[in-house]
């Protein structure tokens, strides 16, 4: 420690004395080793106790929660402080407790795959229990490591106050640097007594400050860098687990279940990429920056103490990811789950996470292809990553796909991904459970095909399975890569692609010229040749509707584990049935496509064109273009023949960007040939 003189020597007294009197170094004793849940707080149900190693999230509550004054973690404060009873509230306790972070332990899907594991390979219980609690419940699991257990198990987990209490405060916050971004699968490291921050001790210099905090918890205030960056959450979000065979006998092999921080350190969210592309440089960005983002509002971090000083940045600890299915299943079940949040709690973070969902996942553009060497309808679509990581990532239950939808004059003459009633089934797709799934597809010609991005786990035999020990290689790994992805990483072969994607020339490709990293993929759809499409008379427009949704328990996925009569299955299988597990709708995007089935060949002998983004937001679209032979002129006019812009071609290949009105509307681009005859058929764009 620094030498702090008088106002330290202060300091170190109060937490000795605190230590002394209630953080014990072993609190266990033989006949009692774990808490019980009567060892509650008043915040709430949250543990307020201590073991050999943490605290409870209900110790932090009582000043990290609401301030009943109004005068802590608000937005906007001052000094002094004043109270501000109408503000918006974001103190750490009611943001978390709602998350899926704070209901690790008590997630029923994660209980119910735990039993699934051990129940197929009931020989290695103590080892897959003590993994699984590492992460889920690490508070009774390292605590227990700390005084001696060897494994620790969920019959010790269900009677064990602080391991329910998820990952909490101090999980996140004891964590060491010294394995943070260097250790994997739980293997994480923790320091005594000391409460890592981005501010504190280090950083900040307020001796007053760290008064509170060591005299209510025997914790001492220091900053850890490692708070802000990704490095804090890479222990548990990188999982390679040890594969076994059938028989339950380990084959020495290693199978990486989920790599979600791999994937970021292999993108141009982490500095540390490879073959960055320029358009993506200078892109930096953390884990936090999107699932605890930053305000700079000052906020008084601590209730009770209206003399703090205001900090900014602050962290908003709403922690949410994708899941929203889940999220809805505790809401509805608070008290049947044992639950600490309410239910107005869990309706913010839902909301939280469908913003995210909708925001910063997908960029969908459809593109409609005119090609004089075919005369068949055909649109491609084009999906951008948004996220530092593959989409989807983590569990290997989650899954996104793409519904296209062609109608021409109220008839749907083509539609793949189409769902049941319930919105949770792909129909055909998933009509044989785990068996048989979809290959990865560059062109879509039959709408039984369909493009889910996905990863397909297999065991030893090759099987596709989810049995998770029983994993062995994967068969499919074609999901959205973040940008800046390279297969030259370090780190691909925890992050690596498989199956047919990677023949794929237009997946993480940024243009023609086969530069990777794009973190995009584009599908093309080509109408069949049939009756139906072939008797079209294309002076109507046909109307695409293209659906990109995601799906975290998807049934196909999921209910094999209900033909094992266990306790914590019946009691999952129970609130899935009841809840559903409909796909979320996170991008669509609706125009209108033309046919070109009467261009005369002659007149654009190679050219193709592409019209894009179709439709367009801000007014701006990009007519791309390649094989022109000369140089050829457009002309955009509105539905009511109005000229709205005109241009030049060059020859060859490029690219025009073309500026529309910002009224809404349906909006046409006529290509003239050299000889002045025009293309019959336009392409079109409608800007919402």
């Amino acid at each position: 420690m620094k030498n702090k003189g008088l106002i330290l020597f202060v300091s170190i007294t109060a937490l000795v004395i605190a230590a002394f009197a209630t953080r014990p170094l072993y609190l266990h004793s033989d006949e009692n080793p774990f808490h019980t849940r009567t060892f509650m707080s008043t915040y709430g149900g949250l543990p307020d106790t201590l073991n050999s190693l943490f605290t409870g999230s209900g110790k932090c509550a009582g000043c990290h929660g609401k301030d009943p004054n109004f005068y802590a973690s608000i937005p906007g404060q001052t000094s002094p402080a004043i109270a501000m009873p109408d503000a918006w509230d974001v103190n750490p306790t009611d943001s978390w407790r709602s998350s899926l972070m704070a209901n690790s332990a008590k997630d029923p899907f994660w209980r119910a795959k735990v039993a699934h594991e051990v129940a197929v390979n009931p020989s290695h219980q103590a080892e897959l229990e003590d993994k699984c609690t590492s992460c889920h419940a690490p508070l009774g699991n390292f605590a227990a490591a700390h005084i001696g257990i060897d494994y620790y198990t969920i019959e010790m987990m269900l009677t064990d106050s602080l391991a329910l209490d998820g990952v909490s405060c101090v999980a996140c916050h004891q964590q060491s640097a010294d394995s943070a971004g260097i250790s994997f699968s739980g293997d994480m490291k923790f320091d005594s007594a000391v409460i890592y921050g981005p501010y504190g001790i280090g950083k900040d210099e307020p001796p007053l400050y760290t008064l509170p905090m060591s005299t209510y918890t025997g914790y001492e205030i220091m900053h850890g860098a490692h708070m802000v960056n990704s490095n804090v959450c890479a222990d548990c979000h990188t999982l390679v687990t040890n594969s076994a065979d059938l028989e339950g006998n380990l084959t020495g092999e290693m199978y990486v279940e989920q790599a979600t921080y791999h994937e970021w350190v292999n993108s141009a969210f982490s500095g540390e990429g490879i073959d960055i592309p320029e358009v993506f440089e200078n892109q930096e960005a953390s884990c936090q920056f999107c699932h605890m983002p930053r305000i700079d509002d000052p906020v008084i971090i601590s209730s009770g103490y209206a003399f703090l000083e205001p900090r900014n940045p602050f962290g908003l600890h709403t922690m949410v990811g994708a899941n929203t299915a889940m999220l809805e299943i505790l809401r509805d079940n608070v008290e049947e789950l044992g639950l600490t949040a309410t239910a107005a709690q869990f309706d913010s973070t839902i909301a939280h996470t469908r913003d995210m969902l909708l925001e910063q996942s997908i960029d969908l553009e459809v593109l409609e292809i005119f090609d004089t060497e075919s005369t068949a309808l055909s649109f491609s679509v084009l999906l951008n990553n948004k996220a530092g990581h593959k989409f989807p990532s983590g569990y290997p239950a989650r899954r996104a796909f793409i519904e296209a939808i062609v109608v021409f004059n109220g008839d749907t003459l083509f539609h793949s991904g189409k769902m049941d009633a319930a919105g949770a089934r792909i129909l055909g797709s998933d009509d044989f459970g785990l068996d048989v799934f979809e290959p990865h597809y560059d062109v879509i010609t039959d709408d039984s095909q369909v493009l889910i991005y996905e990863l397909v786990s297999a065991d030893i035999n090759s099987n596709p399975t989810n049995v998770l020990e029983q994993a062995y290689l994967s068969l499919k790994d074609n999901r959205l890569v973040p940008i800046g992805f390279s297969m030259n990483h370090s780190v691909y072969d925890t992050t690596s692609l498989a199956g047919a994607v990677l023949e794929d020339p237009n997946f993480n490709i940024i243009d023609a010229s086969g530069q990777s990293g794009s973190g995009s993929d584009r599908v093309t759809y080509i109408m069949p040749d049939t009756p139906e499409f072939n008797s079209i008379d294309w002076g109507t427009p046909a109307e695409i509707t293209v659906n990109i949704y995601y799906q975290s328990m998807p049934p196909r996925w999921v209910e094999s584990m209900f033909d094992w009569d266990l306790q914590p299955i019946s009691t999952f299988q129970d609130l899935f049935e009841e809840h559903g597990s409909a796909a979320v709708l996170i991008a669509s995007s609706s125009s209108l496509l033309i046919g070109v089935n009467d261009v005369e060949g002659e007149n654009f002998p190679e050219a193709s064109f592409t019209l894009g983004p179709n439709p367009t937001s801000d007014g701006f679209t990009t007519i791309y273009y390649s094989e022109l032979s000369d140089c050829m002129d457009f002309e955009v006019f509105s539905a009511t023949g109005d000229l709205c812009s005109h241009g030049t071609l060059n020859r060859g290949q490029g690219s025009q960007k073309i500026e529309l009105p910002q009224t809404k509307g349906v909006y046409f681009v006529r290509i003239l040939s050299s000889n002045g005859t025009s293309q019959p058929r336009s392409l079109q764009v409608v800007v919402r």
